[in-house]
C-alpha cells in the first residue's frame, strides 16, 4: 500500500547547504574537545530520552489498532513531520511510538528503547554511539523511514556492497508497509540503473559508490552549476544536461559505522581518472627500481613511517644524479628523475605484498587498509602502480590521469543533513564536531554487557608469538568454544592459517582473499568449536550468531594477534564478542614484531627491543604498543587536517576563478 505522502521538492546535485569552514582545525586533536563533546552530549541524551519516554507512553495508543487504522494514521502523521520538522519533540516521540508498532508488525521484533534512542539521536543530526550488537541496522532503518516520511529522500550509506545489500533487504518489509521506494546501489551497475534507483525514496549504497557518482555529476555539470543555468540549458533542443544526472540531490544521509568513513577514509581523496601515456616505460622504472633497491636507508633517503613517505638526502640526490647521466629522457629533469626514484623507493619500502594489494590474475589488486577488501577498480597514481606491477614482475598498465577529485570532508558537509552510528566515535568526537558539526551521543546497551577482557600479552619474537596463540586456540577448541582471530593485514592471516593447520586445528580464513565466501564463513564462526582467522573485514558490520550450546561455552572467544592503526578498530574487533548480553571474551596476544610497531616505535619500544623487558604479561611491552598506536592515530589525524586545510584553500582559489570546485 502506498500511501499518499507528498516529496519533498528534489534538489539539484550541487545545491545544497553550504556548511561554514571550518575553524581552530589545529585544536582538533587536543583533550578540551573531547571534553566539551563529553558535556554536550550529555545534554543531548537528556532531551532525547524524554522524547523516547513519551514514545514509551503512547506505545498502547498504537498497539491497540488493527491493520487497517495503523496504515491510515500516515499521511496524517508524515503531513504533521512535514509541517514542524523532525526536531520537534513532542510529535517525534509520537512517530516514534507509531513507527515502533509498524516494525514489530513487519519485522516481527519489537524495538527496545535503545533503538529509538538511537533513531531519535540520528533524526537530531548527531552521530550515535551504539555497542556492537545493539540492533543498530534496524536503528537506522528506522531512522530512514522517519526521514522519507517527512518528505526528504535519504541515503543510507555504509562501507561495502554486502553490507548494503544485507541491511536494505533487512529494511525492505518495513519500507514497502509504508509505501516509500528502496533502492539499493551496488557496482557494475549503468548510468540508467543509478538514475532509476537513486529516484527512490529511501536509497542504501557505499560511502565509494555516492562519493564517485557525485564525482561523475561534477564533471557532467562542468561550469553549470547553478539553477539558473540549468533551467536555461533544458529550454535547448536536444535536451538538458540534468539527463545525465545520476544523483538528484544531497539531502539526507544516514552514514553507518560513520568513524570509519568520515574520519579513518577521509585521509585519501577520492579521484576520477583516465587514461594516458605512462610518464616513463618499462626499462626506466626497472632502472629506478634497481637503483634504489640499492640506496641506503638513514644516508640515501629518510623513511618517514608514521606518514607514509620518502625523502631524499642531499646524499640520495647526488647518487641520483650520478645514475642520471648518458641515460634516456625520462632522467634528465630533475625534479622529474628524483620523483620517480622517490616513487622507486616508495614501492619497495613502504608497500608490501598481501597487506597494501595482493596479486590476482597477474594483475596488482589494492586491499583497503580500512575494511580488508580487495579494491579491483583503484589504482596508484603518479606511476605508483606501475612502479608496484615491476617490482612484482608485472608487464607495467596504463597510467591514470586525474579528472576530477574530491574529499570524504567536502562530500558530507554538502548533504542538508546528516546523522551517523557507530560503535567506536567517543575517541574523535572532537575531529567529526570541528570538520562536520556532528556531536557524539553514546547510547547506553539494552542488556549489560558481560564480555571478559583477559590482560595483554607480548611475546618478545615472532615464533613465540605465534605458539603462544597456537597453544591457546587448540586449548579454546578443546573445549568447544568457538575462536575469532583478528589479524592486520591478508600475509599475517595466511601464515596464522598455515600454523594451524600444521597442528591440525580445522579452521576457515576470511580475507580479501576469500571475500566472496564472506557470509558463509561468517555465519559459521559462533558455531561449537569454530575457529576463524579474519583480517579486519570482519571487525565492522558482522553479526556473528552463537550456536546452540555455545552461551554455556562462554561465548565466542576474541583473539587479537595484531594491534590495528587505531584503538577504536580494536574495539570493533573486540565488540565481535558479547552481543546484546551474551557471554564473550576478548585477549590481545602480542609480539615486538607487530607492524605498528615497525612503522611508529618511539624510543620505548627501542628500549624494550634492546633490553629484552619481555615478560608474560609484558605490561612495558604493551605501554610501548599504546604510543606507537598512539603516534599513528595523531598523524592521520594531522593528515586529516593537512587534506582538509588544502581541500578549503582549492576551493577558494576555484571560486575566485568562477568555479566552485
Amino acid at each position: 500500500m502506498r500511501h499518499d505522502i507528498p516529496r519533498a521538492p528534489l534538489l539539484h546535485p550541487y545545491q545544497f547547504v553550504r556548511h561554514k569552514e571550518p575553524k581552530g582545525l589545529d585544536k582538533i586533536a587536543k583533550g578540551i574537545w573531547w571534553r566539551i563533546d563529553l558535556m554536550l552530549a550529555r545534554r543531548h541524551l537528556f532531551a532525547l530520552r524524554l522524547t523516547v519516554r513519551r514514545a514509551g507512553k503512547l506505545e498502547a495508543r498504537f498497539s491497540g489498532l488493527d491493520d487497517a487504522a495503523l496504515d491510515a494514521l500516515a499521511p496524517d502523521i508524515g503531513g504533521r513531520l512535514r509541517r514542524y520538522g523532525l526536531k520537534h519533540h513532542g510529535l517525534l516521540g509520537e512517530t516514534l511510538a507509531y513507527l515502533r508498532e509498524v516494525t514489530r508488525r513487519t519485522l516481527g521484533r519489537r524495538a527496545y528503547d535503545v533503538q529509538l534512542l538511537g533513531a531519535a539521536t540520528l533524526l537530531s543530526g548527531h552521530i550515535a554511539e551504539m555497542a556492537t550488537g545493539e540492533g543498530k541496522t534496524m536503528t537506522a532503518a528506522m531512522a530512514a523511514a522517519l526521514n522519507a516520511m517527512a518528505g526528504r529522500p535519504v541515503h543510507v550509506v555504509t562501507v561495502n556492497d554486502y553490507l548494503a545489500e544485507r541491511d536494505a533487504e533487512l529494511g525492505r518489509p518495513l519500507f514497502e508497509r509504508l509505501g516509500f521506494a528502496l533502492g539499493i546501489i551496488v557496482g557494475g551497475q549503468d548510468l540508467q540503473e543509478r538514475q532509476a534507483i537513486y529516484a527512490a525514496d529511501i536509497v542504501y549504497c557505499t560511502n565509494k559508490e555516492v562519493a564517485f557518482d557525485a564525482l561523475r555529476d561534477r564533471l557532467v555539470l562542468g561550469d553549470r552549476d547553478g539553477d539558473a543555468r540549468l533551467r536555461l540549458d533544458a529550454l535547448r533542443v536536444g535536451g538538458s544536461v540534468g539527463e545525465e544526472l545520476r544523483l538528484r540531490g544531497l539531502n539526507a544521509a544516514i552514514v553507518d559505522e560513520a568513524d570509519s568513513v568520515l574520519v579513518d577514509e577521509a585521509r585519501t581523496p577520492l579521484i576520477i581518472s583516465r587514461t594516458v601515456p605512462s610518464p616513463f616505460d618499462g626499462a626506466a622504472g626497472r632502472e629506478a627500481l634497481e637503483l634504489a633497491s640499492s640506496m641506503r636507508r638513514g644516508v640515501d633517503f629518510e623513511l618517514h613511517g608514521t606518514e607514509r613517505r620518502i625523502s631524499l638526502t642531499e646524499a640520495g640526490r647526488d647518487i641520483v644524479a650520478g645514475f642520471a647521466e648518458g641515460r634516456g629522457n625520462e632522467w634528465r629533469g630533475v625534479i622529474r628523475r628524483e620523483e620517480l626514484v622517490r616513487q622507486a623507493l616508495t614501492a619497495l619500502f613502504l608497500f608490501e605484498r598481501d597487506k597494501h594489494y595482493m596479486l590476482r590474475d597477474d594483475k596488482v589488486v589494492i586491499v583497503d587498509e580500512h575494511t580488508g577488501r580487495a579494491m579491483p577498480d583503484r589504482s596508484w597514481s603518479d606511476g605508483l602502480h606501475q612502479l608496484i606491477e615491476l617490482k612484482e614482475g608485472l608487464e607495467p598498465s596504463k597510467a591514470r590521469q586525474t579528472l576530477a577529485r574530491m574529499t570524504y570532508q567536502r562530500l558530507f558537509r554538502r548533504y542538508s543533513y546528516v546523522g551517523g552510528l557507530t560503535g567506536t566515535a567517543r575517541q574523535v568526537a572532537g575531529e567529526l564536531r570541528q570538520v562536520y558539526g556532528l556531536a557524539v551521543v553514546p547510547i547506553p546497551t539494552h542488556r549489560k554487557v558481560q564480555r571478559r577482557h583477559a590482560p595483554t600479552r607480548v611475546l618478545g619474537n615472532r615464533e613465540r608469538h605465534w605458539r603462544a596463540v597456537i597453544d591457546r586456540v587448540a586449548e579454546l577448541h578443546r573445549h568447544g568454544a568457538p575462536v575469532l582471530i583478528g589479524t592486520r593485514t591478508v600475509a599475517s592471516s595466511l601464515e596464522l592459517g598455515r600454523r594451524l593447520a600444521e597442528a591440525g586445528l580445522p579452521h576457515a580464513v576470511l580475507n580479501a582473499r576469500q571475500d566472496g565466501e564472506e557470509a558463509d564463513i561468517v555465519a559459521r564462526a559462533g558455531n561449537r568449536g569454530a575457529i576463524t582467522v579474519a583480517t579486519n573485514m570482519a571487525g565492522r558490520g558482522t553479526d556473528i550468531q552463537l550456536g546452540a550450546g555455545v552461551e554455556s561455552l562462554g561465548g565466542l572467544h576474541v583473539i587479537m594477534v595484531e594491534r590495528q592503526e587505531a584503538r577504536r578498530i580494536d574495539r570493533q574487533l573486540a565488540g565481535r564478542a558479547g552481543r546484546q548480553g551474551q557471554p564473550g571474551g576478548f585477549e590481545p596476544i602480542l609480539g615486538l614484531d607487530d607492524g605498528i610497531l615497525v612503522e611508529a616505535g618511539g624510543v620505548l619500544w627501542r628500549a624494550v627491543a634492546r633490553f629484552g623487558v619481555i615478560t608474560g604479561q609484558g605490561w612495558l611491552a604493551a605501554l610501548a604498543i599504546d604510543q606507537a598506536q598512539l603516534r599513528l592515530e595523531r598523524s592521520h589525524a594531522s593528515m586529516r587536517r593537512q587534506l582538509l586545510q588544502t581541500d578549503v584553500q582549492q576551493a577558494k582559489s576555484l571560486a575566485f576563478a568562477g568555479r566552485q570546485e
